[in-house]
């Protein structure tokens, strides 16, 4: 597999490389930590410790190891996809479906399918239990995602969320009437400090998270909303309503605690994506219908 090369900019100057390289590279901390334990990670050609402080200017090269047989095994999952070529494709992911395996959930996944459907070509870069996952929505949140088939494909996807390039609108049903009809949230998001399965706004240990909403009609007791993000932090939206005292309808963790039984999880749905080809050039867009869950729903709160 061909190696990932990257120039420190000079703004950077004293940052530490695991911080850095998680955030320029499309690796998570916890893979950037161990590949620089195994010595993969060069700074100016010389192996390089997690916590080394970087001046601004070195050439960074990430030694990605030869993908192994995954851990995830191929499954005959129907999958609806919206589109496919050889590099990606974009598949519109049902409401109660976990995008990869992980503790409790270990297949019958998202990933499950797309091992099947792909006959196993999906890129290797988010490693074994993860192939071809360019970006997640949560399991009960519904709607569209795109997946790499090829390690350059999934570069280029990865470095356009990373710029802000990469368009991506929901549609979701609050609780409550937001005061004004748009506005942007503009608060960071980290981890919970006590119960670390959650996140919160938070300046500590925090990332930067902007969320732009506009009510789209206003319900007995909710809002319809149409929501765009602008970064693409873990649960963003729906820590963002939260903190805004208008959590998403039916988040069973940061919603009230007596759910809605009907939507059997947030009213949550990934409505459009937008992006450059990574290996065209060509701008691609793809929407998708509110499905039956969000629209029975929402007529269900008309008068």
């Amino acid at each position: 597999m061909e190696p990932i090369r990257l120039i420190v900019p000079p703004a950077e100057e004293g940052a530490r490389l695991d911080k850095w390289l998680s955030d320029a590279a499309p690796l998570g901390r916890t893979v950037v930590q161990r590949l620089c334990q195994e010595g993969e990670v060069l700074v100016n050609g010389r192996p390089a410790s997690k916590n080394t402080r970087l001046r601004g200017g070195e050439e960074v090269t990430v030694r990605l190891p030869e993908p192994v047989l995954p851990q995830a095994q191929p499954q005959e999952i129907p999958l609806e996809i919206v589109y496919e070529d050889p590099y990606l494709l974009v598949v519109n992911k049902p409401k109660g479906m976990v995008v990869h395996p992980a503790p409790g959930n270990p297949d019958g996944t998202l990933v499950n399918g797309l091992l099947w459907h792909c006959r196993g070509e999906l890129s290797g870069i988010n490693g074994v239990l993860r192939p071809g996952i360019v970006h997640r929505i949560d399991k009960d949140t519904s709607g569209l995602l795109i997946v790499a088939k090829c390690d350059q494909a999934h570069l280029g996807l990865a470095e356009q969320i990373k710029e802000h390039s990469f368009s991506r609108e929901y549609e979701a049903v609050v609780y409550g009437h937001l005061k004004e009809e748009a506005g942007t949230v503009d608060a960071p998001i980290g981890r919970h400090p006590v119960d670390r399965k959650k996140m919160c706004v938070t300046q500590k240990n925090a990332k930067p998270a902007v969320t732009h909403y506009q009510v789209l009609e206003q319900l007995e007791g909710f809002d319809h909303l149409r929501l765009r993000l602008e970064t693409g932090r873990t649960h963003q939206i729906r820590v963002h309503m939260a903190w805004l005292g208008h959590p998403v309808a039916g988040d069973p963790v940061y919603g009230p605690k007596k759910g809605i039984v009907q939507l059997r999880g947030q009213c949550l749905h990934a409505r459009t994506i937008g992006f450059v080809h990574p290996i065209t050039g060509e701008w691609m867009s793809f929407s998708s219908p509110l499905p039956a869950y969000f629209t029975q729903f929402l007529d269900s709160c008309r008068p």
